[in-house]
């Protein structure tokens, strides 16, 4: 028997979220400074930044509740502006999804989230090597940039910091493919 009610409240659910990813991304950016730059990557310097994160086997359960949160799902019930990027990373064999909080929220002033598989975290600074590219957000893509990142890095006798590199993701699914930024990060030691 076919439920319509559910499948009419999943719809609205994910048609709200494809709406707001799409007009409410890039408010605002997490802030960086560029250190240096070459023809395929570049080095930023990025200050400490707050983010809500969980961690996740399937896509788009870890995204909704991550908008959940945004959305009002935490401790003051506070709507949270979308910023950019979207991260995804592997850490200790887990696979972690991040939203950057905008910047007026620090680790004591961000709502504590009701769903206990969400937390609040404080990135410390550092430096990231950065590789942009457009198409499709596919592990396969990020995959690809991301070794190409790294033998530059190897190249240039950058020491990358042991991790599987961050995927960061800046528009909506409906944005043209070619129109994407899409970005592959590593966290590098920067003594320059």
């Amino acid at each position: 028997i076919i439920n319509m009610e559910k499948i009419k409240k999943n719809l609205v659910y994910v048609l709200l979220v494809l709406f707001y990813f799409n007009t409410a991304m890039a408010i605002e950016e997490s802030n960086y400074e560029v250190v240096k730059k070459t023809d395929i990557y570049e080095i930023r310097y990025y200050p400490e930044r707050i983010v809500v994160q969980t961690s996740f086997s399937y896509e788009d359960r870890s995204f909704g509740k991550l908008f959940r949160y945004i959305s009002g799902s935490n401790e003051l019930n506070q709507e949270i502006k979308m910023t950019t990027p979207v991260t995804e990373m592997n850490v200790n064999n887990s696979r972690i999804m991040q939203f950057f909080l905008p910047s007026e929220f620090t680790i004591k002033n961000a709502p504590n989230p009701n769903d206990p598989n969400v937390e609040i975290k404080s990135i410390n600074e550092g430096y990231y090597a950065v590789i942009q590219y457009s198409g499709r957000s596919s592990d396969q893509n990020f995959i690809q940039h991301k070794n190409i990142l790294y033998q530059a890095l190897i190249a240039d006798g950058i020491n990358v910091n042991v991790d599987d590199g961050i995927k960061a993701t800046y528009n909506g699914p409906y944005t043209l493919p070619i129109l994407r930024r899409n970005e592959a990060m590593f966290n590098i030691i920067w003594n320059k």
